[in-house]
């Protein structure tokens, strides 16, 4: 497996336990629905449902990780959602998009989680 694969699986579990470490459920890790795919589906409060996309790096020397979530990915992160919304039946829950941002450089680890990072409209 390449390298970068491994250091975003270590990422998306780093941030899972953090995520419980606050008090979060971990409903879903790697949800898919079609080609659209999310890292985590979360709850704490009951009726919001927390949609996460984990970005993890080795350092910012080409920006910070949350700034590589395009476009592109944030529509298909939408989609999954609505999916996984219409699957459970219940059509009245929040929906909350967060990123969680990971810099790991060598044992140093930095982790920053944005609450509502973009709506969907």
């Amino acid at each position: 497996m390449a390298e970068h694969n491994l250091l975003g699986q270590w990422g998306e579990a780093y941030a899972a336990r953090y995520l419980q470490e606050k008090g979060f459920q971990i409903l879903e890790r790697n949800y898919r629905m079609g080609k659209a795919e999310v890292d985590l589906i979360v709850q704490k409060t009951p009726g919001v449902l927390v949609v996460v996309e984990v970005k993890t790096r080795t350092g910012q020397a080409f920006g910070l990780p949350q700034t590589f979530v395009t476009r592109s990915k944030i529509k298909m992160m939408i989609k999954a959602a609505h999916a996984y919304v219409r699957r459970l039946g219940v059509p009245e829950l929040e929906v909350r998009f967060d990123i969680v941002a990971i810099v790991k450089n060598g044992p140093q680890v930095k982790i920053e989680h944005l609450e509502d990072a973009f709506y969907a409209f």
